[in-house]
């Protein structure tokens, strides 16, 4: 079981390396905003655990194990903040909170989260109750409206997704 923190170095080379092809301290340190003696520190806890290769003065890749454990982590945050953004929360809020939150779901929730996520993206309709929700978010107030009824509902002229 690896920690919040593993997690976090994990994914910040990972996208470091997608990004510009390699890593070193000076990219992660600015990535996690962190000193560069702390992440000097930490790489070589992660080369001791076997997560990655790191060579001082030199780059740092992932190994197999340090790069599934990054990519499942990504995997994760994405979801999350895609669900959040469904939901309407804002972009930014969404990010962090996945952050957050990408540590400590359980297997079985995000197997569901993700799930959602799809089904709501594979539909032509955005649909109408997420409107009626963030309606009701915002104001508080219900509206009592039925699929088949929808083209006398007040909220539904939009055919499109929102978010």
């Amino acid at each position: 079981m690896t920690t919040e923190r593993v997690e976090d170095y994990l994914k910040a080379i990972e996208k470091v390396i997608e990004k510009k092809g390699y890593a070193q301290v000076k990219d992660i340190s600015r990535e996690l905003e962190l000193s560069s003696p702390s992440v000097t520190g930490m790489f070589k806890k992660l080369t001791k655990l076997g997560y990655i290769n790191y060579e001082k003065y030199g780059g740092v890749t992932l190994t197999p194990e340090g790069e599934k454990i990054a990519k499942c982590t990504m995997e994760k945050h994405g979801v999350i903040r895609d669900f959040l953004e469904i939901l309407g929360v804002e972009e930014e809020t969404a990010d962090q909170d996945a952050c957050k939150i990408e540590h400590v779901l359980a297997p079985e929730t995000f197997e569901v989260l993700t799930k959602f996520v799809e089904f709501i993206d594979r539909r032509e309709e955005w649909p109408y109750w997420l409107d009626h929700f963030r309606h009701y978010y915002t104001t508080g107030e219900y509206i009592e409206c039925t699929p088949a009824a929808k083209d006398s509902c007040p909220l539904h002229g939009k055919k499109t997704k929102t978010t």
